[in-house]
């Protein structure tokens, strides 16, 4: 049974006449004629009797008809739902990402992306960066972004326009004011950094690692889950740190932060999809915008 088969049978069965529907349907009266009877055959029931010119629904024929209709209309709504999909109508993204671009980089690319398509609904989490490689990984992400480099072979990764790490400290640290750090001062300072697993500090022990200078000989007395936390904790006095500078701007431009001038280099960040699942064209359309910045 298909489509075109119902259409033709709801059709002769409202117009009750095979004429009148193949011209409504710009067909065949031949054809028509087959598309029912082939029906009929194939179930082994009668649909229509035929009196002299006319034909009437049989008892069967009325029972088929409400279904053949609710079947189209449930086919009419599954086509309307895909052209909805494919102008963007309607979707949903899933995206991981990492802290600092949930909170600093991200917003203001939701919000023209919204203005530009309202009606897709996007949820967005933020973790760190090893926990956004696992989300892509095991399907609950569509995208996932982040600063740390992610080694996976099903993760297919996009470099995207980044931020600077900066060395910070407080307003009573030694270090502020210095003109020059060198490497060898760095353990001379209690370190204030986030978690393990955080792309943050990926990325600032192997900037270390670059220059000969090993992460483990660093004094760390706080690791913090937040940018945020990490903040505070340096404006208190706790030590000094390694933050994005779209983390630091505010507090940097207010004078509660001071960069200490030290070679850290620039980082993309890293735009994360599985390389075995296709994307929704809506998760498609939002990877697009972003990598044609």
């Amino acid at each position: 049974m298909t489509l075109e088969q119902l259409r033709i049978f709801v059709a002769v069965a409202t117009q009750q006449h095979v004429t009148r529907a193949a011209a409504s349907l710009n067909l065949t009266q031949s054809a028509v004629s087959a598309a029912v009877s082939s029906l009929e055959a194939r179930h082994a029931v009668r649909l229509f009797d035929r009196v002299g010119r006319r034909i009437e629904l049989t008892e069967a024929g009325r029972l088929f008809l409400n279904e053949a209709i609710a079947v189209l209309a449930r086919a009419e709504a599954a086509e309307r739902m895909l052209a909805d999909l494919s102008a963007l109508k309607r979707g949903r993204i899933a995206i991981h990402a990492s802290q600092t671009i949930t909170g600093y980089w991200l917003p203001e690319r939701l919000v023209a992306f919204h203005r530009r398509y309202p009606d897709v609904d996007v949820a967005v989490k933020a973790a760190n960066t090893a926990q956004v490689a696992k989300a892509v990984l095991d399907g609950a992400a569509d995208l996932g972004l982040v600063e740390g480099e992610v080694a996976d072979p099903l993760l297919d990764q996009d470099l995207l326009a980044g931020d600077r790490l900066l060395l910070l400290v407080g307003d009573g640290h030694p270090w502020r004011g210095r003109s020059d750090l060198p490497m060898d001062e760095l353990h001379r300072s209690p370190w204030v950094l986030r978690e393990a697993g955080s792309g943050t500090r990926s990325e600032f022990e192997e900037a270390l690692r670059g220059q000969g200078r090993a992460p483990e000989d660093l004094p760390v007395t706080l690791e913090l889950p937040s940018n945020e936390a990490v903040l505070s904790a340096v404006m208190a006095g706790a030590g000094a740190t390694a933050l994005s500078d779209l983390v630091a701007r505010g507090a940097l431009a207010a004078g509660h932060l001071h960069r200490v001038p030290f070679p850290l280099p620039e980082r993309p960040f890293r735009l994360l999809r599985h390389r075995e699942r296709g994307l929704s064209h809506a998760a498609r359309t939002f990877r697009d915008r972003l990598l044609a910045e």
